[in-house]
């Protein structure tokens, strides 16, 4: 009997399928060591030797595990194909037993060929796979390989550099703003862009200019609008026109002006596909197009992957397989016909500069099987999948095909000569379009000849006002985060989570990232006294050695070594120069069942809670429901719409979502996704929140 060990259930339940009776196929639950949760874990004095422990819900599963090793007559480690994979493998090994029965080498390329065949035919294996079908499990028993401990190092080093920063740092936060705050490499990293972008939107000045439209007309047929591009023969830039004086005084020109075509530019524009899907842009396309966070989107694409639906989800390649591709285009042909498969196979370039271990794109492992076909948990999931099947199909799709004119039209004024521009915008052939949809405005222009004479039908002038950046989303922040060499694709969704677990950021009403009083103290704290933590460079640059360490280039006790001794020494340091900054206390209009006091907002490990003011000799406290009105003026103070008797106040949904509601919920049930005492625009459609249990706060 061969014992195959993986992951989890569903993975192993998967993989039982394609095997036969002489397999047995195990789960680890998951990391059966790790660091202590209750202590550093980590030999300080003995360099950085990390003391590892199986958790007591562990333990059984690793006693069992030893008892089916022992009876079994090989071993397969079939844990997932990178380093945190990698990392389970190894544990496994020293958990087992099993370590002195697995080939000690790590360069495949300088044993001899018996060497190597003595290697496979050694009781415990590694094998890998992108894939969890037949043909791919197949395959990696045939091609078996060591276990790789660089990768192994890599992981390490990660794992002990972050214990070393949050178990020193944390500690640090808490005595000088409040408990239960954490730092961390990434988080911190992620926490400061928030924190910045909120600032330049603070110090952002709005800058107001105007455009103005030409509608014009040939003799027939109806108007089409054209651009003012220049005055006199220089271009009108953005903030060209500043105020309204200045565009009613081109207005007037532009009136008595007579106009004619002074150039007809016609082309073929062609768009391209893009590539199928990485960890991170699987994330930020899921967030844009379904509303999921980063965490549902790994939890469902884990779903997807242990159900062999899909390839494994944590990559930065964009490689496909061959027998991929033409499988795709063969569904192609059958499906939306041979113009749609001309341009043959597409091959993708890996760019990032981040990009590790030689994975797979993410894609379906059947092109042939579409979301009608798939057998899912939930809708979601299937949603996911969907999403995926289509980026990877669309990829292999001939390019969008466009007709684009450009037209330039003189109006000569009394004192001066206009050029204005006229763009249309044709689509010819959907191409990748028809599997990928995405937004594009179609603009047809009348048939226009070099020398034709145009009539004036209306001027329009718009005022506008220059905007801010916008805040981030998790699509954007986690662009930002890879664009700089910040994290890995593992990284971002629980990242992404602990920021706003810790409450050092919320989401507003569009989904996007705003900071908390306590995520700028702290984020104020370690730019100004942890800078190297919080910078970008050096986070990429820590992400760079772990890579060394992973090809075998750096010793990971050296990379630790380096960062740790000047660490800790300037930590030491900060303790006493660094005085105390504590949030300010929130009063509320709520007064304590017990003695009559305010309740206060204060902040805790599950974020805001209430607590009365004349702690500690009274110590009432209770959840913080959102509906409690801050003195300092959370609540716009309008009265309720509906029933007239509550107040408005933002609250918040079961997916963190912000809305607007009645302080007397659930008496009263209105609520809005827009703020009612804001002005609203006269076109805006109605804001009301359409799905009432959605609605509903956290409990």
């Amino acid at each position: 009997m061969h014992l195959v060990i993986v992951e989890s259930p569903t993975k192993a339940k998967t993989i039982a399928r394609f095997l036969g009776k002489d397999y047995l196929v195990e789960s680890s639950y998951g990391h059966i060591r790790d660091l202590p949760k209750s202590r550093l874990g980590i030999d300080l004095e003995n360099d950085f030797e990390p003391a590892y422990i199986i958790p007591v819900k562990q333990k059984k599963r690793v006693t069992a595990l030893k008892k089916e090793a022992a009876q079994a007559t090989s071993v397969i480690l079939a844990t997932d194909l990178d380093r945190e994979g990698e990392a389970i493998a190894w544990h496994l090994l020293q958990a087992l037993g099993l370590n002195d029965q697995q080939q000690t080498t790590n360069n495949k390329q300088q044993l001899s060929r018996k060497s190597q065949v003595a290697s496979r035919k050694s009781r415990v294996q590694r094998i890998v796979f992108h894939e969890i079908t037949k043909s791919a499990i197949e395959e990696a028993l045939q091609n078996p390989r060591e276990l790789d401990i660089h990768l192994v190092d890599a992981q390490q080093a990660r794992r002990i550099l972050d214990r070393l920063v949050g178990y020193k740092l944390s500690p640090f936060l808490w005595k000088k703003v409040m408990s239960r705050l954490s730092a961390g490499r990434v988080q911190s990293v992620a926490l400061r862009l928030i924190v910045e972008r909120e600032e330049e939107i603070r110090r952002f000045k709005p800058d107001e200019y105007w455009t103005i439209d030409a509608f014009l007309t040939k003799d027939t047929g109806e108007a089409f609008p054209a651009a003012l591009a220049k005055i006199g023969g220089e271009p009108v830039g953005k903030l060209g026109i500043k105020t309204k004086d200045e565009a009613e005084k081109i207005k007037n020109q532009l009136e008595a002006a007579a106009y004619k075509v002074s150039g007809v530019e016609k082309k073929v524009t062609r768009k391209n596909p893009n590539p199928p899907f990485t960890t991170s842009t699987l994330q930020q396309e899921a967030s844009k197009r379904l509303g999921f966070s980063a965490r549902e989107t790994m939890r469902n694409a884990q779903q997807l992957y242990e159900a062999g639906l899909i390839t494994y989800m944590r990559t930065d390649s964009v490689n496909l397989s061959v027998d991929s591709v033409n499988a795709a285009l063969g569904w192609i042909r059958a499906n939306l016909g041979e113009s749609y498969a001309a341009t043959g196979p597409r091959v993708f370039k890996t760019k990032s500069r981040l990009a590790q271990e030689a994975h797979e794109a993410i894609r379906p492992t059947d092109p042939k099987r579409t979301v009608a076909k798939v057998k899912a948990k939930d809708e979601r999931e299937k949603k996911l999948y969907d999403l995926i099947w289509r980026r990877f199909m669309a990829s292999q799709l001939p390019p969008a095909q466009f007709n684009a004119s450009r037209v330039e039209i003189i109006a000569a004024g009394k004192q001066t000569i206009f050029t204005l521009v006229a763009n249309g915008t044709t689509l010819v052939f959907d191409g990748y379009l028809k599997l990928w949809r995405t937004k594009f405005e179609e603009r047809e222009l009348p048939a226009l000849t070099m020398g034709e004479n145009l009539h004036l039908a209306s001027i329009d002038t718009a005022r506008h006002f220059t905007e801010p950046p916008p805040r981030y989303n998790e699509a954007s922040l986690i662009k930002t985060l890879e664009a700089n060499g910040i994290g890995r694709p593992s990284t971002y969704a629980p990242t992404l989570s602990v920021i706003q677990d810790r409450n050092y950021v919320e989401k507003d009403e569009r989904r996007r990232f705003t900071p908390t009083e306590i995520g700028e103290i702290v984020n104020k704290i370690l730019v100004e006294h942890f800078p190297e933590i919080v910078d970008v460079q050096f986070t990429a640059k820590m992400e760079e050695e772990f890579d060394d360490v992973a090809s075998g280039k750096e010793d990971w006790r050296k990379v630790i070594k380096a960062f740790y001794v000047p660490f800790a020494k300037h930590l030491e340091e900060k303790y006493s120069e660094v005085e105390e900054q504590k949030p300010k206390v929130e009063v509320t209009d709520e007064l304590c069942p017990k003695c009559g006091k305010p309740m206060i907002v204060k902040f805790g490990r599950f974020g805001k809670f209430l607590a009365c003011s004349g702690f500690p000799e009274c110590k009432t406290a209770k959840p913080f429901l959102a509906q409690y009105e801050v003195k300092d003026g959370s609540g716009n103070g309008m009265a309720c719409p509906e029933c007239a008797e509550g107040k408005i106040i933002r609250r918040r949904t079961k997916r963190r979502r912000f809305f607007f509601g009645c302080s007397r919920y659930p008496e009263c049930k209105y609520a809005s996704w827009k703020n009612p005492a804001a002005p609203q625009k006269s076109e805006s459609e109605d804001g009301s929140v359409e799905n009432e249990s959605e609605a509903e706060a956290e409990e």
